[in-house]
C-alpha cells in the first residue's frame, strides 16, 4: 500500500503495519487507521493518519518525560507534541495520551484524571 504524507512524501507499506484506533482521537475521530513512523535519531515519532494522509501528529514516548507515568497493559503511552520554532515553546499534552499497542496494532487516547498532567507541559527549559 502507498500513502502521499506532507511530512515523508510517499510512503510504501504493509497493511500489517496499520494502527487501529477504534475511536479516534480526540477531535478527529472520525480517523481511524494510523501508520506509526520513528525517524532514526529524533526523539519524536509521527502518528500519520492512512485515511487522510495530509493529518499527522508528532508524538513523543512518555517514558522519555516520566518513567513513572502510567502504563496500561502491553501499550506504550505517548504525548501528542505541538510544535513550534522556539523550541522553548514545544509543549506536550500530558492529560490526554495516546496509548499504542504496537503488537496488536491498536490504539486508543485516554484522558488522565490526575491534576498532575497538564495539557501543555513544556518538552524543553532554559
Amino acid at each position: 500500500m502507498k500513502i502521499k504524507t506532507n511530512q515523508f512524501g510517499e510512503i510504501d507499506f504493509e497493511k500489517d503495519l496499520i494502527i487501529k484506533f477504534s475511536s479516534g482521537l480526540f477531535g478527529f475521530e472520525q480517523l481511524k487507521n494510523y501508520l506509526l513512523i520513528k525517524v532514526d535519531d529524533e526523539i519524536f515519532y509521527w502518528l500519520n493518519s492512512v485515511d487522510e494522509p495530509e493529518i499527522a501528529f508528532p508524538l513523543i514516548a512518555m517514558r522519555l518525560i516520566d518513567d513513572s507515568f502510567p502504563q496500561e497493559k502491553n501499550n506504550e503511552a505517548f504525548g501528542i507534541v505541538t510544535m513550534n520554532s522556539d523550541a522553548l515553546k514545544i509543549t506536550v499534552n500530558l492529560k490526554a495520551p495516546v496509548f499504542i499497542d504496537q503488537n496488536a496494532k491498536s490504539g486508543y487516547q485516554k484522558i488522565l484524571d490526575d491534576e498532575k498532567y497538564p495539557i501543555k507541559y513544556n518538552l524543553f527549559k532554559d
